[in-house]
């Protein structure tokens, strides 16, 4: 049951299913742009885990430096919206790799609708929010 919650790894990325509840509208029942951010977060952080990269493991070892993801750029379109009720497809799929950060792209679909077109630049930082390299076995899993 857990694993479904997290979606599912398809292609060369991975697929989210999320509802959009009252909490994610504005007073008309849609979806208040800056919501998006937070299904897009759900769809990256989603797709980590089901390659098997534990954030929390990650931030508490890597010898001893401890490292986290970090959003360095986010680039969105927005070209439709949802409403309350709907369920969206949140699709992330690796782009690109460099030895400290890494590019998604990142969509957010209603049925045949496209809703969101983001591109976002991820940056791997250690405990003092010092760049860093990605230890090659966590680079390996994006299959870039």
């Amino acid at each position: 049951m857990a694993e479904s919650l997290a979606g599912e790894l398809v292609g060369n990325g991975h697929r989210l299913f999320q509802r959009v509840y009252y909490e994610d509208t504005d007073f008309s029942g849609v979806v208040y742009h800056a919501r998006y951010l937070h299904f897009l977060e759900r769809g990256r952080t989603d797709y980590l885990r089901c390659l098997g990269i534990n954030q929390s493991e990650l931030a508490n070892a890597s010898e001893g430096k401890g490292l986290a993801f970090v959003v360095y750029h986010m680039d969105i379109g927005f070209r439709g919206a949802a409403r309350m009720d709907d369920v969206i497809e949140i699709l992330t799929e690796p782009k690109r790799a460099t030895g400290v950060r890494f590019v998604l792209d990142q969509t957010i679909r209603s049925g045949d609708r496209m809703l969101i077109k983001a591109t976002v630049t991820v940056a791997i930082v250690d405990r003092q929010g010092r760049l860093t390299r990605l230890p090659e076995d966590v680079a390996a899993r994006f299959g870039l």
